[in-house]
């Protein structure tokens, strides 16, 4: 059987939850890559300003050629080139699972976002089906491979929690989708993904921002004494 990886990125999700922004609206894709996720939300939305937050020279290259303004910056230590909530869209498709500091990303995501602003994210799923058959035989879920560039593993219910509960509720989930259906393929694995998300090979999800808060991700791991060297800003002591 043929698996078709392109399914991996969700993109019928992230332009369902891109659409009906305001005019003039600012979105900013973290890691951009080729520029995709922010061209179907510039689709959606014709009036939209586009923002790509990009390292990889050969992308950023790509990006400023299609009228997408381009800023290098490293995730996991500098803060986004923005004002406090000045953003209106934060799609952060595939890339979570590279990051360690996703306390400081996360700080820095929900300091740019305006109230009422999204958060597209979509990560692989490591509860997917076949991750699940995988753990059950003995070996490693695919999606958190040891010799791969990724570093956490991520479940609905935990990231979820992860973004809701730590922000204090500052956060709800507005939709959830699951992209792609491991090891079918797609005519099988697009209706499977849609009947059970929580099992597709990806998962995808529009949070809404529903306050004003600051500080909150970075000051967990300090107020629960989280024994890993996080960078949480310089002024953490």
């Amino acid at each position: 059987m043929i698996i078709d990886k392109k399914l991996n990125y969700g993109r019928h999700h992230i332009a369902n939850f891109t659409k009906s922004l305001p005019t003039g609206a600012i979105a900013v894709d973290l890691g951009a890559g080729h520029g995709d996720d922010l061209l179907i939300s510039k689709s959606n939305n014709p009036n939209i300003i586009l923002h790509a937050i990009e390292a990889y020279p050969p992308y950023q290259e790509e990006l400023t050629s299609k009228n997408i303004v381009v800023h290098s910056c490293n995730l996991e230590n500098d803060k986004l080139p923005f004002e406090d909530e000045s953003v209106d869209l934060v799609i952060c498709n595939q890339i979570l699972e590279h990051c360690k500091e996703i306390w400081w990303i996360l700080n820095e995501i929900t300091r740019i976002l305006k109230v009422g602003g999204r958060l597209v994210i979509g990560v692989p799923n490591l509860a997917s089906l076949h991750n699940r058959l995988l753990l059950l035989l003995g070996q490693q879920p695919t999606s958190i491979n040891n010799d791969s560039p990724h570093v956490r593993g991520y479940t609905k219910n935990d990231l979820s929690k992860f973004v809701i509960k730590i922000s204090d509720k500052g956060y709800k989930l507005k939709k959830f989708g699951g992209s792609n259906f491991y090891p079918f393929p797609p005519f099988i694995a697009k209706p499977l993904a849609a009947i059970f998300p929580t099992m597709a090979w990806g998962n995808f999800y529009w949070f809404e921002k529903t306050k004003s808060h600051s500080d909150k991700f970075i000051n967990f791991p300090r107020n629960n004494r989280l024994e890993t060297n996080f960078y949480l800003g310089t002024d953490n002591g």
